[in-house]
């Protein structure tokens, strides 16, 4: 069997070269670009192998799972791994991709969590907001046509067979290193997500714009021990805890337009 890898990207000069020099152990790469105006596509093109590597561009249009679900559909390949540009492939992850993939050690499965490690200026995280994507993962190698993804933005794959494999070795993820870059991210999905919960028909209130986010900085940073990583954890817990408070604010401000 042989195995896909999907990338979505926008202006990701800084990431994109480490992502695909960790795909070598894959039979296709593609890249959906949300029409990048930075050096994205010139990287792609000198450090892409053409003869696996194809680039569609597609506007993202506020749509992650569209995005995936697009890449899904395009996959050649029975196997398809999803990795975004600002992650890397560890090559224990790779060797064991492989084998369960070429050696059909896959049982019933066909999906499985791939556990993620963060890295956060220049400190590995292990705690908070990120603990549970450590420990047990998310889904990222799929069999094709075994489900689909779902949610505007922290989308999810949903497996028709619901059982779950569990791979051991790790993707590395270098979000936000930059502190404008990291608020930018918050804003431009804060507003993703408020949109996507007032199309649902959620509603919000003062109560719960000023209590959720606190009791989510409590919880990652206390509960979750995100006081163990340090500064680093404190800003990636009081960060995140942001992320909510503008969801729902802003929220609130769609709802209650006179």
């Amino acid at each position: 069997m042989r195995i896909s890898a999907v990338i979505l990207t926008k202006n990701e000069e800084n990431n994109i070269n480490r992502c695909l020099k960790s795909l070598d152990f894959c039979d296709e790469i593609i890249v959906i670009d949300d029409y990048s105006t930075d050096k994205t596509i010139d990287i792609i093109n000198n450090v892409g192998n053409k003869n696996i590597c194809s680039l569609h561009k597609r506007k993202l249009n506020n749509d992650f799972a569209s995005q995936r679900n697009f890449g899904l559909k395009k996959a050649s390949n029975e196997w398809v791994l999803f990795i975004d540009a600002d992650e890397e492939v560890t090559n224990e992850l790779a060797k064991e991709v492989r084998s369960y993939v070429l050696d059909g050690d896959w049982k019933e499965s066909e999906a499985f969590y791939i556990k993620r490690r963060d890295f956060f200026w220049e400190k590995e995280l292990k705690y908070g907001e990120i603990k549970k994507v450590r420990e047990q993962g998310i889904i990222r190698l799929v069999k094709k046509n075994s489900g689909h993804w779902m949610g505007e933005v922290h989308e999810v794959f949903y497996p028709a067979n619901k059982k779950v494999g569990q791979l051991n070795g790790f993707l590395n993820h270098y979000p936000h290193q930059a502190s404008t870059e990291f608020i930018n991210d918050v804003n431009r999905y804060s507003s993703i997500r408020a949109e996507e919960l007032f199309n649902r028909g959620t509603r919000t209130n003062v109560f719960q714009i000023i209590f959720f986010p606190l009791g989510k900085f409590l919880y990652n940073y206390f509960f979750n021990l995100g006081f163990l990583d340090g500064p680093a954890g404190f800003t990636y817990s009081f960060m995140m805890s942001f992320h909510s408070f503008l969801v729902r604010a802003k929220l609130y401000q769609m709802t209650n337009k006179k």
